[in-house]
């Protein structure tokens, strides 16, 4: 059975598996009429409404999502590729990237204020180059670093959380993947321990909206530049305290990085390898309402410095990209460095704010920016060291159709002055590393609409620029096209 084959079998059966519950769906509003501005009702309201559910006041719950997105990348003109043994170029040649995944949210209360979340997931996938040559303008989010073409299941999640009320007024949260219907104090400390994604709680997608739901590019994920420790899917163990004051919040979490770079097996040493992050947040309701926030983080990992590897490379050119005994990339270019010749415990460190603004009902903009010191290379996330983003995002409910959704942005992504020098000399990083390099921003547009359709679907299409791919001036640009379909239950 070929590749395109597998993909397009489970793209088959995520779209029947998806009818059938539409089917279920909608025979349950058949026998609960749908309410007065309850656009679309949940699987858990239908629920609520046969009185076999306490949605204010949930004890357990279950959702699931499924998601297949289709691109297309074009020819670009590229002078040279993977040069002088170099692996890490973007393929010119036209080229077909595909994800599938369905998750299942399961939630439950097991005491006053204590709740347990597990998240089994499915995925399959094919990147375009191998996840190479995008320094961190990843066309499609959902992609995973060693991710394969035959479906593979893991539990994304399994976490304890614990909330305990300090006063002030309710706040009511509504039942969804990963939240409990439940009304809590406007102050509260939250301690959350387990196996999770740090974006879970810390730098949360521009207005709540669901990633699933939003842009499709990576970079506009989180920042392109906050190397946030985990494994190779973009989870990890470790553990977060939430301090909820009103309209401030502040959060402080430890997570587990990778054993290696970008490799999918963690270190549990978290008194001696950790990522370390803090936020503070104010949420504001003057001007429509919005939020502000500022981001910093430590990491303590077992990395190289661009500056150390040139060094041992100068100093010996024997310390090269294919001598090295230990964990590498797999460069042939022998007349290049190699991060493996100078990894050691290193402090990498970032900083960066974020700003959401409603312009009017259902439409707003949002910023964000980081600044990491650029000494060290890529452990969890992207190659960029430094990125900005601005976007606009839509609901339908200006034009009547409310559960659609619309958007779109532009991201920056800059190199180090250390890592541009490595990169020319021909070393690679975990993903980029064209041979030669002539530095300029990675820079990426991406627009997308997203049609809601028959209750719980959507259909989406998207396109792309990318200038500069993996920094690089001499490449480039890249034009990709892709479809999403989504389902929700």
């Amino acid at each position: 059975m070929t590749s395109a084959t597998r993909g397009s079998i489970l793209a088959s059966v995520l779209l029947l598996l998806l009818a059938v519950l539409e089917a279920g769906l909608a025979r349950a509003q058949e026998a609960a009429p749908v309410a007065p501005g309850d656009d679309q009702p949940s699987l858990m309201k239908l629920l609520a409404r046969h009185g076999s559910h306490d949605l204010e006041d949930e004890r357990w719950n279950a959702y699931g999502q499924f998601t297949y997105i289709y691109g297309t990348q074009l020819g670009f003109l590229a002078p040279y590729t993977n040069a002088g043994g170099s692996i890490n170029s973007l393929s010119p040649n036209s080229e077909q990237s595909f994800t599938g995944s369905a998750t299942l949210y399961l939630g439950a209360q097991l005491w006053r204020g204590g709740e347990v979340y597990l998240v089994p997931e499915i995925i399959s996938e094919r990147p375009l180059s191998n996840l190479k040559g995008l320094g961190g303008a990843v066309q499609n989010f959902e992609l995973q670093k060693g991710g394969a073409e035959a479906p593979t299941l893991y539990v994304s999640r399994v976490y304890l959380r614990q909330t305990v009320e300090l006063g002030g007024s309710r706040v009511e949260e509504e039942s969804g993947p990963m939240q409990l219907g439940k009304s809590y104090s406007s102050r509260r400390l939250v301690l959350i321990g387990g196996n999770f994604s740090i974006l879970d709680f810390f730098d949360k997608n521009a207005f709540d909206i669901d990633p699933r739901q939003g842009i499709f590019n990576l970079a506009f994920l989180t920042y392109a530049a906050y190397d946030f420790a985990s494994n190779a899917r973009g989870y990890s163990y470790g553990g977060v305290a939430e301090l909820y004051w009103d309209k401030w919040a502040a959060r402080y979490g430890r997570i587990s990085p990778p054993k290696y770079p970008n490799q999918l097996q963690a270190d549990y040493q978290l008194a001696k390898y950790y990522g370390d992050q803090v936020e503070i947040e104010h949420r504001h309701e003057g001007h429509g309402g919005g939020t502000v926030r500022v981001l910093a983080f430590r990491n303590r990992e077992n990395i190289g410095r661009f500056a150390d590897a040139v060094a041992a490379f100068e100093r010996n050119p024997q310390d090269n990209a294919t001598t090295c005994p230990g964990f590498n990339y797999g460069s042939n270019n022998p007349t290049a460095p190699d991060l493996c010749w100078a990894r050691k415990p290193n402090t990498k460190l970032g900083i960066g704010a974020f700003g959401e603004q409603y312009l009017v009902r259902d439409v707003g903009v949002f910023s964000r920016g980081m600044y990491a010191d650029g000494k060290t290379e890529v452990d969890a996330y992207t190659s960029t060291d430094r990125s900005l983003t601005f976007g606009v995002l839509a609901k339908g409910s200006t034009w009547s159709r409310p559960n659609d959704v619309t958007g779109g942005g532009y991201n920056f992504g800059w190199a180090s002055p250390s890592h541009v020098a490595y990169l020319a000399m021909g070393g690679i990083d975990g993903f980029v590393g064209d041979g030669h390099i002539r530095a300029a921003p990675e820079q990426a547009l991406d627009v997308f609409y997203s049609a809601n359709i028959r209750r719980s679907f959507w259909l989406a299409g998207d396109y792309q620029r990318i200038t500069h791919p993996a920094f690089n001036a001499d490449r480039g640009p890249v034009d990709i096209f892709s479809v999403k379909v989504h389902g929700e239950f």
